[in-house]
């Protein structure tokens, strides 16, 4: 599969988006299908309308790690090579390692806008995990444990990869801000020292109370179809008989003394009550956080800048933070 200059796919550019399926009947077979057309879209070049250009200040590209008994593919972005002869491999950049959203759907290639501008901006060593997709046979735990995976790996190897292990911070949407708030917590328990963590978004309750929340029923089916699809979120994340708790970063049994965290809650959203609440827990437990509002923005509005006009300004608040997170 040839990549052009930016990492998008040459072949996919012609794609078109399926029709959203019913969630609340789909089959794993529909769920499948559904899937692949989906992400087909995300990474072509007919989606950039929706989800923005990448930055052209970012070189991109595919790269792969060797984990404990898989491999996994991960989207590198890192400032573009500036003079000739001039590499683009870097060295002691800050590493954000990011997390896209969508559980059961999605891709890195989603999150091009947002990513490459850090890389290029920060400028930053950005390293997005395209972690196993939650489906019947691969439930919440092994993405949140690909998110941390990949996470501990480059720390440990940043060497290789011209990053400062001091100067690194998570940063994920939706679903993948969920998997950071994890890492986070882990890093933590491991003696990894993270300066900061950015959740957007964030769904942080898979237990039987994630509907529990204002927010839940005043979105659920407006201004997006949100509840079937965090039903079946619920329900491919958590098996019988597994503890939803573990794998809810609102539940950690200890959120004291984690990196500062940046909370962004759009408030059309029906999980915005889940960022809310988790930026509550955060601060009665002393880890300091800023909890940042977006009047009117809709879910994964991070992700749609054509469509979505508080993205921008959403970009350029978390730009900011890193940047005085991950100072020298």
């Amino acid at each position: 599969m040839s990549e052009g200059a930016n990492g998008t796919t040459g072949e996919a550019t012609t794609a078109t988006r399926p029709p959203e399926p019913d969630f609340s009947a789909i089959t794993t077979e529909e769920l499948l299908a559904y899937r692949a057309a989906e992400n087909h879209w995300r990474a072509s070049g007919a989606a950039r309308t929706i989800l923005g250009e990448p930055d052209p200040g970012a070189a991109i590209v595919w790269q792969e790690i060797a984990l404990p008994g898989r491999d996994l593919p991960v989207r590198v972005y890192r400032p573009a090579p500036t003079g000739e002869g001039e590499t683009t491999a870097g060295t002691d950049l800050p590493l954000v390692v990011h997390v896209h959203g969508g559980s059961f759907v999605g891709t890195a290639v989603q999150c091009d806008w947002a990513n490459s501008h850090l890389a290029a901006r920060l400028p930053a060593l950005v390293v997005s995990v395209e972690h196993r997709l939650v489906a019947p046979d691969s439930p919440l735990a092994n993405a949140a444990d690909d998110g941390w995976d990949v996470l501990e790996h480059v720390v440990r190897h940043a060497e290789q990869w011209g990053a400062d292990p001091a100067r690194t911070a998570v940063f994920g949407e939706s679903c993948g801000a969920l998997i950071s708030a994890l890492s986070a917590v882990r890093a933590r328990e491991a003696g990894l020292e993270l300066r900061a963590q950015v959740l957007v978004n964030p769904a942080v309750d898979v237990t039987e109370s994630m509907y529990d929340y204002p927010s839940i029923a005043e979105f659920a089916y407006s201004p997006t179809r949100a509840l079937p699809q965090l039903r079946l979120f619920q329900r491919l994340s958590v098996p019988p008989g597994a503890d939803a708790r573990a794998v809810s970063p609102l539940y950690a049994d200890d959120v004291s003394e984690l990196a500062p965290a940046l909370v962004v809650v759009p408030t059309q959203d029906a999980v915005a009550d889940h960022g809310r609440r988790y930026a509550e827990r955060l601060r009665v437990a002393g880890t300091p956080v800023r909890l940042s509002e977006y009047p009117g923005a809709k879910h994964a509005f991070l992700a749609l800048p054509g469509v979505e006009p508080q993205a921008e300004a959403a970009r350029a608040e978390i730009l900011e933070f890193l940047r005085a997170a991950l100072a020298k």
